[in-house]
């Protein structure tokens, strides 16, 4: 099968053996998604060497539950080693022992098969389109900030990012009522929150702004930059939550002192579960489709890396 893969340094697009591992699910890739995670592998964040990819909605081809041959699905993307405390508690997300798909030590989704534990698999609704579902993951990684913050009406929260993830993020978390306001650089990008309801601000006035400063209770930061988390910090009042989204390969030069003083509680915050995505999807409480840019075709898998990193551009799509 085609598989676009990173190794030794480069991309490219290779015929690989089709998964066949009976323990677990093979799935049919019907559509994949490209995040900032796959443009950072490729520069060498994680070390992963492999099929990219871990955004995805697919046919079950086998499974030992045979009930789910010929479903149409999302993935979990982490795959615990089933034995340690975090497993048994049902929540292989910090199993130490994972593999994460396109990410650490098994092959993703930038193909025309993979393959996951059947546990891992969720059944898409009938009414959420695959265009609707490959959005799994990302939104499930924004929901997911809310199993560590507390957020409600009375929450002045901001989000730093008007990227891909930023405007999930948002939209998310305003689905709690928090008064929620997406800072970005791209006036098109913001009307997409915007359109939801969502108060929205360009970069340079927020800074320029003294009511933004320390008016905040929580900031996320989803710009995939360095530079955003002294933006999120300089907007928290005292005792706020700065909740870090950002993966990339680099590093980011802190203030300590001033977390100190303002006894900010810094918070990473990776993946979320699927099963509230999927709902929010249903419930067409948040728009996906206008996230994305352009779709190509798996061969073009170059390519479409290529245009997923240039700026402007929103969710890339491949198609085996």
């Amino acid at each position: 099968m085609k598989a676009l893969r990173y190794e030794q340094g480069q991309l490219k697009i290779t015929e690989v053996a089709k998964p066949s591992d009976e323990r677990e699910a093979v799935v049919r890739v019907r559509i994949a998604g490209i995040c900032n995670t796959d443009l950072e592998i490729a520069r060498g964040y994680a070390g992963f060497q492999g099929t990219l990819g871990h955004e995805f909605v697919g046919i079950v081809e086998s499974a030992p539950d045979a009930s789910l041959i010929g479903q149409r699905v999302v993935g979990e993307i982490n795959a615990g080693c089933g034995q340690c405390a975090l497993c048994r508690a049902g929540d292989p997300r910090h199993c130490p022992h994972r593999t994460v798909l396109g990410i650490v030590g098994r092959d993703g989704a930038f193909a025309e098969y993979l393959s996951l534990p059947v546990e891992n698999l969720h059944r898409v609704p009938d009414q959420v389109s695959d265009e609707e579902a490959v959005f799994t993951e990302p939104l499930a990684a924004a929901y997911g900030i809310l199993e560590q913050v507390r957020l409600d009406g009375r929450t002045p929260t901001a989000v730093i990012g008007d990227g891909k993830l930023g405007l999930l993020c948002a939209q998310a978390l305003a689905t709690t009522g928090a008064p929620v306001t997406l800072v970005g650089k791209h006036r098109n990008k913001l009307e997409i929150a915007r359109r939801r309801g969502i108060r929205t601000i360009l970069l340079e006035e927020f800074l320029a702004s003294q009511k933004t400063k320390r008016a905040f209770a929580v900031a996320v930061e989803a710009s995939g930059s360095a530079a955003g988390f002294e933006v999120a910090r300089q907007a928290l009042a005292p005792r706020g939550k700065l909740v870090l989204k950002s993966t990339f390969h680099g590093t980011t030069e802190i203030n300590a002192a001033r977390i100190v003083v303002d006894e900010i509680s810094v918070i990473g915050s990776r993946c979320g579960r699927f099963a509230p995505a999927l709902e929010l999807l249903a419930q067409k409480a948040v728009d996906v489709q206008s996230l994305i840019s352009e779709e190509y075709a798996l061969a073009e898998g170059l390519r479409a890396m290529e245009r997923a990193a240039a700026p402007g551009v929103l969710k890339v799509l491949l198609r085996p």
